[in-house]
């Protein structure tokens, strides 16, 4: 009484393994960059403000908006910098 699989049924478990392994990988790596971005947003929306607190007494300051956090968030403390610089202009 063996028990006998033929290399067909492997064969096309290994390619369905290797389908839904490549399946998974297109849909989890967008989605942990979009939470990357998003959290960079956020973090520059943050440092936005804690700029608009401390640079305010000084006329140092910047406009928060949805436009603002996420260029921030895309290019960190440079993105702050250059929108601190603007509103100087």
């Amino acid at each position: 009484m063996g028990l006998s699989v033929s290399w067909e049924v492997v064969l096309f478990f290994a390619l369905g393994m290797l389908l839904l392994y490549g399946v998974g990988w297109l849909l989890l790596v967008p989605l942990k960059k979009g939470l990357w971005f998003l959290f960079n947003s956020l973090v520059g929306g943050l440092l936005l403000w804690i700029a608009q607190l401390a640079g305010g007494g000084f006329g140092l300051t910047a406009v928060i908006n949805p436009f603002s956090a996420i260029l921030t968030g895309f290019l960190g403390l440079p993105g702050a910098l250059v929108l601190l610089i603007q509103n100087l202009l």
